[in-house]
């Protein structure tokens, strides 16, 4: 079996240009929850995790993520879907030069840094791609090993990586730690989970 890639070899990706379309005309990312805005709980939940580096990948958010230890990079085009956000990630990992990406999304702000490190200890390999997964459907966090980064960089529109993704290897997490806030519901529902 193939070694696997630490966290200090990995780059993690924060995807939070989305347009929030579903969840209304406020910035979701912004909205409080347990006393901080919703994306500042996936930032938190992964500030012990020794990445090589942090980028978050953002469009209109007025969140500081680079007070928070991100370089930050402009999405000018939001409108592109997931994948040309995924895209200027991997640019900017490449660039620095790494053995994988972590792509995490802004707006699951259940995941932790356990997790994260379930995801690197199953990627075996520069070719690997892991997933998340409740047990029947695949999602982000996502670990992509540095073969897979051309794919990466050819994604179109808001499918993003996702065939990537569901034929990649996956780990199963509660539901509840996998929470994709995409409408208002979604963030009322969040709040009742103890």
């Amino acid at each position: 079996m193939k070694p696997i890639i630490p966290a200090e070899e990995c780059v993690l990706i924060l995807l939070a240009a989305g347009r929030s379309e579903r969840f209304g005309d406020t910035d979701k990312l912004q909205q409080e929850y347990l006393g901080q805005p919703l994306a500042f709980h996936v930032v938190t939940a992964l500030e012990s995790v020794p990445f090589k580096a942090r980028i978050a990948v953002c469009s209109g958010s007025e969140l500081d993520f680079g007070s928070r230890g991100y370089r930050v990079i402009h999405n000018d085009n939001p409108g592109d879907g997931m994948s040309g956000s995924v895209k200027l990630g991997v640019a900017a990992a490449r660039e620095i030069g790494c053995a994988a990406v972590v792509v995490a999304l802004a707006d699951m702000p259940r995941v932790t840094a356990t997790h994260i490190y379930r995801l690197l200890d199953a990627t075996h390999g520069p070719d690997a791609v892991v997933a998340s997964s409740n047990g029947v459907h695949p999602t982000p966090p996502a670990v992509f090993g540095a073969d897979q980064f051309e794919a990466l960089l050819t994604l179109e529109g808001d499918e993003g990586a996702r065939a990537m993704v569901r034929a990649g290897r996956h780990v199963i997490a509660p539901e509840s730690e996998l929470l994709d806030v995409d409408r208002p519901e979604d963030l009322e529902r969040l709040r009742t989970l103890r």
